[in-house]
């Protein structure tokens, strides 16, 4: 019964939360994250740069900060407490660190906001927490205050990086250098710096961030109602112009919801109801929501999705939209049954883009909001498979570790904050009665990374009236002003979700009568090249419809349009990525070290090159390559060794060619990745034209990557060759041989006859061991060589 798989669960659930925790304070405290395969903490600088990656660490113990507002959820009052207490007497915020202002703002700003409600709550119930006198509010304060700098821009819109002891002006501070920003990065500020300033009685923190807001809302495009994924933070202006809802965009959409919810502020509805609208029109392909380019959003800009959309059909939820989300959050769940947990990213068929799971909880925070929506028990089932595979595939003995590929269940030696912050308070709510919580969950609102606030700070003080949304003309939504009521709105009937779901329930499986991409109709302008336009279409393998009708429009002095039908099939195989070879050819090594690469798509084709491309190598600086060059005395003439993380690919390689590098070896930013363990791909560019790229370009995994580093540190100068890995020297060499092949006729051999048709293979490579397995009894099968 749903009741007793209930209890059953959430007993598991504490158990791996205790688990998980546990190994964090034993072995990791006060470091920021647990490293579960080494069992000891992960502390900034002291392990290898993983790049952007190791922005959410300051050295202000991450995870405990993280990890408070859940043992409240979860009834361990003892260690809250104790947990409080180390907080406000070990943790420091002015730390030589330069961090994401995002992830600090999500992570520790809202996780010492949402301790500081518990602590406060408990206080107020009189039996606990009694020495507390708003210790972590006032931690919250500093904090707040050594973020403001980040706004101080032309525009409004927050650094995504700074110091936490000398801000961004500051000559120490190593950051003030960044011009663009995500979307969510500048948009998810709003719950946590208007909590702190209604909570201090300082308003300054909420005015930063609704100003940001303004100019997203501002920048929008104005003709789909759209935003972009990077806006530059001086001028407003739009770097990369694909919009969806997963990763840098996601939280914004769900900030604006949850202000409204959270602040009763109008503006923040109106503005969430009229981009809900451009998302349905546009990126909502039920059940897939697609990337689209801003200003034509008829086009998708690219076959897969990242996990982090995984949220947005709790969003739904939240807008009261049921039958999308039960569409898209089924979807989910089948890609989940058929990989064991949501890859990073997956293609519209499914299939594995990028291999890595680390640990995210949207997925189980989407099921948990549905599940309270529809009262239906098959979404305890979806957050059992959940528990069960994380205690099948992530446990380990120091902790959970995340999952490095899930084609091969390799895992990776981290364990994020907020798989502590959210993925446990999801899975416990999902199974856990409102009673049987110890406090109303009814009465706060969740950020974005889960951290309780109170819906009371709604009456704290007035609105500010700086923020206005423009008037649309917008047929109203019944639900457009309201929060949706579980209990009056979603009629508490499992079979209402039932229905919806079965026409998606084959998926994944062979046969299915699910179109992935719709059909849309495209013009296609032809310029006059010496063939007729049907004729040249035909020669593409492109075949043509005649339309039922023919305006004058169609048709243009030197151009002639038609329009035409286009639907993208599914591919039935994975594109097959030839292996490339750095191989080392300078002394000690003389190409006997030869590491597998992966190719990419854009720069030199490696392949045509006879001889690959040689030279000596060079790190760059800085080392992720994402900025002007420091070192281009160096890097001239040199092939360049960049680190992954920060920026695109072909942001890198745009750098280094400049800088006047031949060539470029990227090295992935995850240590302990390797070709052995994890399939190899193919590195693309920016969603822009790469004709300008003309390098020689090849990528490296972690552990490959380290002995070319550990070669350059050790002998200086280090030679090497990227070429085909099938063609690095060395290597045994096919016998290049004209053959003759032809079968014999009856009788033949024994007359010793040499007539009938022959069959030539031109350059056929025979190997010399294929040679000496020509046994007379080949021959005797009747193969004849002439």
């Amino acid at each position: 019964t749903p009741s007793m798989c209930s209890l059953v669960c959430r007993n598991q659930i504490v158990e791996m939360f205790d688990h998980a925790y546990g190994s964090y304070m034993k072995y990791a405290y006060p470091a920021d994250e647990l490293m579960p395969l080494s069992c000891r903490g992960r502390v900034r600088g002291q392990e290898p740069n993983r790049g952007d990656v190791d922005d959410s660490l300051g050295k202000f113990s991450l995870t405990l900060i993280d990890s408070l507002d859940t043992l409240v959820l979860l009834n361990k009052l003892d260690e809250f407490e104790d947990g409080v207490k180390k907080t406000v007497k070990d943790v420091r915020l002015d730390n030589d660190v330069v961090v994401s202002v995002f992830e600090t703002n999500i992570r520790v700003l809202g996780g010492l906001l949402g301790a500081h409600v518990m602590a406060d709550l408990l206080r107020q119930r009189g039996d606990r927490m009694q020495w507390y006198q708003d210790e972590l509010l006032h931690m919250a304060k500093e904090l707040g205050h050594r973020l403001l700098p980040a706004f101080n821009t032309t525009s409004g819109l927050p650094y995504p990086k700074i110091n936490l002891r000398y801000g961004i002006q500051s000559p120490l501070s190593r950051t003030g250098t960044e011009s663009d920003t995500c979307t969510a990065c500048a948009g998810t500020m709003i719950l946590e710096f208007a909590a702190l300033s209604r909570m201090s009685g300082d308003s300054v923190f909420e005015d930063y961030a609704r100003k940001a807001l303004d100019v997203l809302w501002e920048r929008r495009q104005k003709g789909s109602d759209l935003v972009g994924t990077v806006i530059n933070i001086h001028n407003g202006e739009w770097v990369r112009r694909d919009s969806g809802v997963g990763a840098g965009i996601d939280s914004y959409y769900e900030y604006l919801m949850k202000a409204y919810i959270l602040l009763g502020d109008n503006v923040f509805l109106e503005r969430f109801n009229i981009h809900y609208s451009a998302i349905m029109k546009y990126i909502s392909q039920p059940p897939l929501l697609l990337n689209v380019h801003m200003h034509n959003p008829t086009v998708s800009v690219r076959s897969w999705m990242d996990s982090l959309l995984a949220f947005f059909p709790g969003l739904q939820v939240f807008r009261g939209d049921l039958k999308p989300a039960i569409e898209t959050h089924e979807m989910l769940y089948q890609v989940t049954k058929q990989h064991k947990f949501l890859p990073e990213a997956f293609t519209t068929e499914f299939r594995v883009h990028w291999g890595q799971h680390l640990l995210r909880p949207e997925f189980a925070e989407s099921t948990y909001y549905l599940y309270k929506a529809t009262g239906d028990p098959y979404y305890l089932r979806v957050g059992q498979s959940i528990v069960e595979k994380l205690n099948a595939y992530t446990r380990v003995p120091c902790g959970f570790a995340a999952v490095q590929d899930v084609r091969t269940g390799a895992h990776e030696d981290r364990m994020d904050s907020f798989f502590l912050a959210e993925m446990f308070k999801y899975l416990y709510l999902l199974f856990t009665e409102k009673s049987q919580l110890p406090i109303d969950i009814d009465d706060y609102i969740l950020t974005t990374e889960a951290h309780l606030l109170p819906l009371s700070l709604s009456t704290t003080q007035s609105s500010c009236q700086g923020n206005t949304t423009d008037s649309a003309s917008q047929e109203e939504y019944l639900f457009s002003h309201s929060c949706p009521s579980t209990e009056t709105l979603f009629p508490n009937n499992p079979s209402f979700a039932k229905s919806i779901r079965d026409s998606y329930k084959y998926l994944t499986g062979v046969g299915r009568a699910f179109r992935p991409l719709p059909v849309r109709e495209i013009e296609l302008p032809l310029h006059d090249n010496g063939m007729e336009p049907m004729e040249f279409l035909k020669s593409m393998g492109i075949s043509l419809t005649q339309l039922p009708q023919a305006t004058e429009g169609n048709f243009h002095k030197g151009v002639f349009r038609v329009k035409l039908v286009a639907e993208v099939s599914p591919t039935t195989e994975e594109i097959e990525v030839v292996p490339h070879a750095v191989q080392l050819i300078s002394p000690p090594f003389l190409g006997r070290t030869v590491l597998t690469a992966g190719p990419a798509k854009f720069g030199m084709d490696i392949s045509k090159q006879e001889h690959g491309v040689k030279g000596s190598i060079v790190k760059a600086s800085p080392y992720t390559a994402c900025v002007q060059i420091d070192n281009t005395a160096d890097i001239k003439g040199h092939i360049a060794l960049a680190l992954r993380g920060d920026c695109m690919f072909a942001t890198k390689a745009r750098q280094l060619q400049e800088a006047g590098a031949i060539g470029v070896i990227f090295i992935d930013h995850r240590e302990g990745s390797n070709s052995d363990d994890t399939p190899l791909f193919q590195m693309v560019g920016d969603g822009e034209s790469t004709n300008d790229i003309t390098i020689a370009l090849v990528f490296l995994f972690g552990r490959e990557g380290a002995v070319l580093t550990s070669a350059l540190e050790e002998h200086q100068n280090v030679d090497v060759l990227l070429l085909p890995k099938e063609n690095h020297l060395g290597r045994e060499k096919p016998v290049g041989m004209n053959i003759k092949l032809r079968l014999a006729e009856e009788g033949e051999l024994e007359a010793g006859a040499v007539r009938g048709p022959t069959l030539e293979h031109q350059h056929w490579p025979l190997t010399w061991s294929t040679l000496t397995c020509m046994t007379p009894h080949s021959y005797r099968h009747g193969a004849v060589f002439q």
